[in-house]
């Protein structure tokens, strides 16, 4: 008799997570196979030789032994001092040690505050592309994702039109993420405030994901959104993931600010969940306190003669060399989103592209798709590469371009 198997959630259908998905498995398998894979799918600093900042590492191991119990569940007291500290000091209206609230990454506060806020089918404001954990978050939480376009053609910016178009008596929150990833766009002053006064008519929670905050290149400036909320609820995210090259040590935090009266029954839905579980882990949330208080490390790499800059500069070289892609220069953040000129090809595929870059040239990108586009001609990599990397990456892109290109003309000349 068969066995049965084991059903899953249903919501699960409508979750995808490319960065680490089949193409990321199949270039696991080539590499069991001998093949020397270039991975650009993923914004990991400590695999492309950045170190986290050896105050930090110092701080941890000195904490050790005072980190060996649970912590309150919103976490240390002196690292969510200093969280609320830096938030006031940017202008952020009610910011307070009580209202942040500390998480194993950003991700694990997204799935977090989406649970506290969503009713089934309630609807969450996403950017397109965005960053696909929000989406997945959405839906596992009982939400629907609906999507506001950033295309290329405006910088990948949004159109606040556009956005407030998109509101139904069921929409909950407006998701931001500047700097942006996958686009690297940086958001302009004004264009915040259109939005923020957006979801002030519509009672709307902003969630400002910013964990790219200080990653920005060539005079770009950031804007904190809890500034310009002033007394609209907001939740601000950030870590020491992406600015001070921790990934490993899965460290996030969000802070609430706002009006606290209209903040009162979500935060202590928040306080609820993260009493749920535990607490968040404690030996590297010592290093949050030096984070935000010590040296900037991060300025040296994005600068004129950084290695992030130079980067990014190879990825703007490598795209302006090929006759088949174009590109928004990023402003910030960790990647770039190249679109490939439909023009040169018959039926131009994202996911089929990527398939064959990897099985062919052996590097590993994630097609625009998995950001939640309907265009099929973008796609994302990583500026953690060196330079010179990079510029071996773009040669592989077109010789790949140009095999699809070649096989694509016998159609493209069919009347």
């Amino acid at each position: 008799m068969p066995q049965r198997t084991v059903p899953v959630s249903s919501r699960l259908g409508d979750v995808r997570y490319e960065i680490r998905g089949a193409l990321s498995r199949r270039a696991r398998e080539l590499e069991t196979e001998g093949r020397q894979i270039v991975r650009l799918n993923i914004g990991n600093p400590g695999l492309f030789g950045f170190a986290v900042p050896a105050h930090l590492r110092a701080t941890v191991e000195s904490h050790l032994h005072r980190s060996e119990a649970y912590c309150h569940q919103q976490g240390l007291q002196g690292a969510r001092e200093a969280i609320a500290a830096r938030e006031i000091a940017r202008g952020a209206h009610g910011a307070h040690a009580d209202n942040v609230f500390i998480g194993n990454g950003v991700s694990e506060l997204i799935d977090l505050t989406l649970r506290a806020l969503l009713n089934s089918s309630e609807e969450v404001l996403l950017p397109s592309p965005d960053y696909p954990l929000w989406s997945a978050a959405t839906v596992l939480n009982g939400g629907r994702a609906r999507y506001y376009p950033c295309p290329a053609s405006r910088g990948h910016l949004p159109d606040p039109d556009e956005i407030e178009a998109l509101i139904t008596p069921r929409t909950r929150a407006l998701v931001l993420i500047n700097p942006n990833n996958p686009t690297g766009a940086v958001y302009p002053r004004e264009l915040l405030q259109a939005l923020v006064q957006v979801a002030e008519r519509h009672r709307l929670l902003l969630l400002s994901d910013e964990i790219y905050d200080g990653i920005l290149y060539d005079g770009a400036e950031f804007h904190p959104l809890a500034a310009l909320a002033g007394e609209t609820p907001c939740i601000t995210y950030s870590g020491l993931s992406k600015m001070h090259r921790a990934c490993g040590y899965r460290v996030g935090w969000i802070s609430l600010s706002g009006a606290s009266a209209k903040l009162t029954e979500f935060r202590a839905a928040l306080d609820l969940l993260s009493a749920l579980r535990l607490c968040a882990n404690v030996p590297t949330q010592w290093a949050i306190e030096p984070a935000l208080t010590g040296p900037d490390t991060m300025r040296e790499l994005v600068g004129e003669g950084g290695r992030l800059h130079a980067a990014r500069r190879a990825v703007i070289n490598g795209v302006a060399r090929s006759e088949f892609l174009d590109v928004v220069a990023p402003q910030g953040a960790l990647y770039a989103f190249p679109s490939v000129r439909t023009a040169s090809f018959a039926d131009f595929d994202d996911e089929d592209f990527a398939l064959e870059l990897l099985e062919t040239e052996n590097v590993l990108i994630v097609p625009g798709t998995g950001f939640n586009i309907r265009e099929r001609n973008h796609f994302r990599l990583t500026l953690l590469p060196e330079p010179a990397e990079i510029d071996d990456v773009f040669a592989r892109i077109d010789r790949c371009l140009s095999r699809i290109a070649t096989r694509s003309a016998p159609s493209r000349h069919v009347a």
